[in-house]
């Protein structure tokens, strides 16, 4: 009965939250706020038309895909308030650039910007008094001893012991913990002879079916170490399914990061077991979005500019005017990497004699008073003038505006095993060395930069680091 009014209480809140929606839509069509702000007071008439009615699915099926990704609605009580409210505001956003996407596309007049700022407030602030008042009130209830849950923790050892801490002094969560189960006979006699220990020990895992048994548990959490207990944590799901018990595993921070990408699929009868799938479709979407269209618009702008450096290369060196060279890509995938030929014709071939003065350390090479650069060269090096070719790169799909910078293959081969990480994912013309006076940054730095880059991705990081890198450019920091 309980978890019925849990799913019941879901899909009210989804479904309220979907009519926030369309009537915040519905009210500003017909009565056009921004005529009240600006001191009228006519409420226009508005028509209604069959494509009106393709436009509005489209709109509902969008905001209804938006919302169950963002706030993934589920009776999940150890979900935070804060939490909660960035998932809400990550929906109502898109949102509301949804609904200024179909408005553009049906030509909607009646969403201005105006208008589409006063949705987006109105949804997000509803939104967020709503979530505020049932916290409220189901806190209510259960400070006057209703929807509780009693609460078992496996595992008698400083990890459950700190979980259950945390647990206690959150009563909004509405859990009673029943007691401890311990691993074995030798930890809960240490479990006992520790100082004030308030919470009882009601057996080992071997005793698990009987605990079930004679106390109310309505869900358990596992404070168990994966790589040694993975037999138990299976007995303890199967035998918790078996009477409908709620599982949490409450895995260390390096087994989490393991599984929290798990996914789980089925072929051929046989379940498969998938970790580390791409969970960011949307904002890779959109990514690769705003690569081919900046850097379209780019070269469209600077088309003049790239005649003339091409122009002033083939006048004062002879050779290509391009520059190309074998990269390494996403997943170790090599492509020919374009840009403008800022060296002599044979400096690869003259690399070798100049190998004694490299001044990077790690496998990179660089001389900040390289002989083999042409006049015009130093120039377009140090405005990064030279890379501008790359964009073409970033139509084809080959690399992205921002990303880890594409390493040759001989300097993969003396990576580290931690340095490969930067080649899962796509390279990129700027990334935060760029952007950090690259030339000054020590090789290990770097790919640290990489790391922590890769491992904090988001459309916003991108977004940040091309802005940075427009000054970076300007004023020609770290470049040589």
């Amino acid at each position: 009965m309980i978890r019925l009014r849990h799913k019941m209480l879901i899909h009210v809140f989804r479904l309220f939250d979907q009519l926030v929606m369309v009537a915040a839509a519905i009210g500003i069509i017909y009565f056009r706020p921004e005529i009240f702000m600006q001191g009228g007071t006519h409420i226009l008439e508005a028509t209604f038309q069959f494509e009106d009615a393709i436009g509005m699915l489209i709109l509902l099926v969008g905001w209804i895909g938006i919302f169950d990704y963002f706030i993934r609605y589920r009776a999940d009580r150890l979900v935070a308030l804060h939490t909660q409210l960035k998932n809400l505001l990550k929906a109502t956003s898109l949102a509301a650039f949804w609904l200024m996407v179909i408005s553009a596309l049906f030509s909607v007049k009646s969403f201005n910007i105006l208008n589409i700022l006063i949705f987006y407030v109105l949804v997000t602030v509803i939104g967020v008094f709503s979530r505020l008042f049932l916290r409220i009130l189901l806190l209510s209830a259960r400070r006057s001893g209703y929807n509780y849950r009693y609460l078992l923790v496996i595992g008698a050892n400083e990890r459950s012991g700190q979980i259950a801490a945390k647990i206690e002094q959150k009563p909004e969560l509405g859990y009673k913990i029943v007691g401890f189960v311990s691993e074995t006979p030798e930890t809960a006699a240490e479990w006992r002879a520790r100082p004030n220990m308030r919470w009882n020990i009601l057996g080992t895992l071997d005793e698990l079916r009987q605990i079930f048994t004679r106390e109310r548990v309505d869900e358990v959490i596992v404070c168990l170490p994966v790589d040694a207990r993975f037999r138990d944590i299976a007995a303890i799901i199967q035998n918790a399914r078996e009477l409908g018990i709620v599982v949490r595993l409450m895995p260390e921070f390096a087994d989490g990061y393991l599984l929290k990408n798990l996914h789980i699929e089925e072929f051929e009868e046989e379940y498969v077991i998938t970790l580390f799938r791409e969970q960011m479709l949307l904002q890779l979407l959109l990514k690769r979005g705003i690569d081919a269209a900046i850097s379209l618009m780019v070269l469209v702008i600077l088309f003049p500019m790239l005649v003339l450096v091409a122009i002033l290369i083939k006048l004062t060196s002879p050779g290509p005017v391009f520059f190309v060279q074998n990269r390494v890509g996403m997943n170790q995938r090599q492509f020919k990497l374009y840009k403008f030929r800022s060296m002599v014709a044979d400096a690869e071939e003259r690399k070798s004699e100049l190998l004694h003065l490299n001044e990077r350390d790690g496998p990179a090479f660089k001389i900040d008073n390289d002989p083999r650069i042409t006049p015009i060269g130093r120039f377009i090096r140090k405005t990064s003038i030279d890379e501008l070719p790359q964009l073409f790169n970033v139509l084809s799909g080959e690399m992205s505006l921002v990303g880890p910078r594409p390493p040759l293959p001989d300097e993969v081969r003396k990576y580290e095993w931690l340095f490969r990480k930067r080649l899962s994912v796509k390279p990129g013309i700027t990334c935060i060395w760029q952007i950090s006076g690259r030339n000054h940054v020590s090789f290990e730095r770097w790919m640290q930069m990489d790391h922590e880059y890769i491992e904090n991705w988001s459309i916003w990081l991108d977004l940040r680091i091309l802005l940075k890198t427009i000054p970076a450019v300007l004023f020609s920091r770290g470049a040589s």
